[in-house]
């Protein structure tokens, strides 16, 4: 009852002292709309919009929206299984089934019958069945240890127990969910499908036009949709779950709700954190992006061959680059870290007026800085013996690979083995092994004693050309032949790579047990500092995004931008006039069939739209719908201002850019005349 009372009145005095402060920096909103459907603010949704949803229509949305294979979301539209997505979610599976003489980045591909529907070897979709609550057992378990690598250690075999007894119990896929740092923990039970077949893929010039130039801009013109159905027992699969389709699209201010499964923020993380990320993972991040998008934009124009091999991995190196150069400037802002900090000042005077939390609390700032600290001091070391956070050579990962496993007694496949040579390009990973250790020198230096003792080398091109001479997996064969040695002949080889590793293993071990004890302490008090938010907000605020299902309001809005007002909606005559007023060239060039329309096509049917839904990377492929529970749009993307979303959500410019439904279904009607595909979008079934 005291502990009750307490909580009351520190509640009273946040809040009270909060709205005092939000009209000056912070705001409620500053960490995100991102609703979980167990704890969605009905009331506030009510209020907000004059819209109450009930359980049956959250839990109707809840079980047609899936999570897609690759870490996108995706939705049923049909009751015969019918997935909608994003072509850029689904571009390296569609990639996949393509056949000799084909190339459907370049012509698209619909299926005409059930028959031409191709299966997707190694995709699958998740639909999210049940929930359940499980933070007492497993706030028990952690508060059993007493030290930090104990409490890390507890959670983290609590989880497995309880995951491994309902995958038992309910044959589902079970995960344990963090939320607030720890101030809540759900368990995610998900249905999986694994027979999913490709209906639908538009070409890429259409899907991602205007390229990285146009990339997180708006306004936008991309037909970034790809269209998939999930079978059972080899026949379409029923389902009574799933989004009808709005012909009318969406107006400007009406409520409309982003269903997907947003990856990740850091909105609950401490000044200290953020500023660790600035000056050391991201930057440790954009090197490798940099490298790769600079090398494959080369790479992949040297022949069709290799555009059509590397392209996606090229695309998506793009995209990275540009998420985390935005999320930089987001944490060099001024303004925007001075929100973060005024938030954090004022939570933690909050909790230092109350003796009794102060006790218990007051140091969880200070102890997380200073277990940043710690990691900083190692980071480059380790990351230099490591170099598992940059791209890797076949050669550097196939030997890591194998070393480790010897010195853990666990046995090499030959399978893997054959699998990481197979289609193997020489002159691809030797360019990555001259970034390597062009990054491996930068970060431990050129006087390295264990370099030197490897290598007998002082910069990287001397130890690329020893390396290229001389170590065993530069070749698929000699990869074999490594792998078949016994651990004392691996500590015994003059291979130039493992001598590397050999030589800085008991460093690496040391290095990596100083950041698991700098990383437990760090997490430890940010789950203490995620119960202290939770006990003051509850679920009215919604949790970090964590790669699971929510919902996000927002309407359609403009915003000031360039000296003007972004437009609400893009319509086809837009994407014609920035074809021609780029001079038909790349980025900006248009498949064959979109150079000519067919005079059935409307150019004014709208096709790109602007939302203040709150999204992030993750809710790429997410369904925009309506109160009705219709399609009104598919999220494929944010603008530049979105990107310090990662960190704070706000809506003066931050907008989610989504194709317009109306967009969708004239570009499949009227533009590939794909008949089939327009009736079963329109009707939500198959046709007879």
């Amino acid at each position: 009852m005291k502990r009750t009372i307490t909580l009351f009145i520190l509640i009273i005095a946040f809040l009270a002292g909060f709205s005092a402060f939000a009209q000056d920096k912070s705001d409620k909103f500053d960490l995100g709309k991102m609703w979980t459907f167990e704890h969605a603010p009905a009331d506030y949704f009510r209020q907000t919009y004059g819209f109450q949803p009930d359980a049956d229509w959250l839990n109707d949305v809840k079980l047609s929206a899936l999570r897609f294979g690759n870490g996108c979301s995706a939705s049923f539209i049909s009751e015969d299984g019918l997935v909608m997505t994003n072509h850029h979610c689904g571009r390296g599976y569609v990639t996949s089934v393509t056949k000799p003489g084909e190339d459907f980045s370049v012509t698209g591909f619909w299926a005409e019958t059930l028959q031409d529907e191709r299966p997707v070897p190694g995709l699958w979709v998740d639909q999210l069945i049940q929930t359940i609550d499980v933070t007492k057992e497993v706030q028990d378990a952690v508060d059993a240890g007493t030290t930090n690598t104990e409490k890390a250690k507890l959670k983290t075999d609590k989880f497995k127990e309880i995951e491994t007894k309902y995958r038992t119990e309910t044959g589902l896929q079970c995960n344990v969910i963090t939320f607030y740092n720890g101030g809540m923990y759900m368990l995610y039970c998900y249905k999986r499908y694994n027979d999913v077949r490709l209906v639908f893929s538009p070409e890429n010039n259409i899907a991602h036009f205007g390229g990285d130039p146009d990339n997180f801009t708006y306004p936008r013109y991309g037909l970034d949709v790809a269209y998939f159905r999930v079978y059972e027992n080899g026949q379409p699969y029923k389902t009574k779950n799933y989004f009808r389709w709005s012909g009318n699209g969406a107006k400007v201010g009406e409520p409309i709700f982003v269903i997907g499964n947003p990856g990740s923020t850091e909105r609950l993380k401490t000044y200290a954190q953020l500023e660790f990320a600035r000056d050391y993972q991201i930057p440790n991040r954009l090197e490798g992006l940099n490298f790769m998008a600079e090398f494959l934009d080369k790479y992949i124009s040297r022949s069709d061959e290799k555009r059509q091999r590397y392209q996606d991995a090229w695309l998506g190196a793009m995209n990275s680059q540009k998420v985390f150069k935005g999320q930089m400037k987001a944490l060099k802002d001024p303004v925007m870290m001075e929100r973060k900090l005024d938030f954090e000042n004022h939570l933690r005077a909050t909790v230092n007026s109350k003796p009794e939390l102060k006790e218990k609390y007051g140091n969880i700032w200070d102890e997380i800085a200073a277990g940043c600290a710690d990691y900083a001091k190692i980071f480059d070391e380790l990351a230099g013996y490591d170099g598992g956070g940059r791209y890797n050579s076949r050669y550097f990962a196939v030997t890591r690979m194998i070393f480790r496993n010897k010195m853990d007694d666990k046995p090499v496949k030959d399978s893997m083995i054959e699998a990481l040579y197979k289609n193997f390009d020489k002159e691809y990973n030797d360019a990555l092994l001259k970034f390597e250790f062009e990054t491996i020198f930068s970060k431990l230096g050129s006087s390295n004693q264990i370099l030197i003792s490897a290598f007998g080398t002082r910069n990287a091109d001397e130890t690329v050309k020893l390396i290229l001479e001389n170590s065993l997996a530069v070749s698929g064969d000699g990869a074999f032949k490594l792998a078949a040695m016994s651990k004392d002949e691996i500590l015994k080889s003059n291979d130039p790579l493992v001598k590397f590793f050999a030589g800085s293993n008991s460093r690496y071990d040391e290095l990596t047990a100083k950041q698991k004890e700098a990383q437990a302490r760090i997490d430890i008090n940010s789950q203490k500092l995620g119960r202290i938010i939770f006990d003051i907000y509850g679920t009215t605020i919604p949790p970090d995004a964590t790669l699971t299902l929510r919902i996000s309001d927002g309407e359609i809005k403009t915003y000031e931008y360039n000296g003007t007002l972004a437009q609400p909606f893009t319509t086809f005559f837009g994407l014609y006039e920035r074809y021609y007023g780029n001079e038909k060239k790349s980025p900006w060039m248009l498949p064959d069939r979109w150079k000519n329309p067919p005079k059935e096509f409307r150019l004014e049917t709208p096709f790109n739209l602007a939302t203040t839904n709150d999204i992030i990377g993750g809710n790429s492929g997410s369904a925009l719908i309506n109160t009705k529970k219709e399609v009104v749009g598919l999220v494929f993307d944010g603008n530049i201002e979105s990107l310090p979303g990662r960190y704070i959500y706000t809506t003066d410019f931050n907008r989610t850019i989504a194709v317009d439904s109306r967009g969708l279904l004239e570009a499949v009607k009227n533009m590939y005349r794909a008949n089939r595909l327009a009736f079963e979008i329109e009707n939500g079934r198959l046709a007879k």
